[in-house]
């Protein structure tokens, strides 16, 4: 696995790992230079107080959202809504179609 697949990139959704919010999903909207990442949810944790994680905290998916990315591209902001949606829209697709216990093929550390 190359350094650029491992790394999160803006509007992909990752499984947060560690801390109190662990096994819930969000989406990267900030990679910082510490090697940490701002991730919000539109629900729990809005745009505007997004969560700073240790990237070693949080397992990466193969899933951006084009709608989120786009979107923090154009205007620096997203709105909660389009947060909202593609997490729902990620685990209606991915985390519900699996048997219990089985494990994602798209999630990985990210580094």
């Amino acid at each position: 696995m190359s350094e650029s697949e491992s790394s999160p990139r803006i509007g992909q959704v990752v499984r947060i790992e560690r801390g109190r919010e662990a096994g819930q999903y969000a989406i990267v909207i900030e990679i910082a230079d510490d090697g940490s990442v701002l991730l919000a949810d539109g629900e729990k944790r809005k745009y505007d107080r997004p969560k700073k994680k240790n990237m070693q905290h949080v397992s990466c998916t193969s899933f951006v959202s084009p709608e989120v990315q786009h979107s923090l591209q154009e205007t620096g902001r997203v709105t909660n809504g389009k947060l909202r949606f593609a997490v729902s829209k990620y685990i209606s697709e991915q985390v519900t179609d699996l048997a219990k216990g089985d494990q994602l093929d798209g999630e990985r550390r990210c580094n």
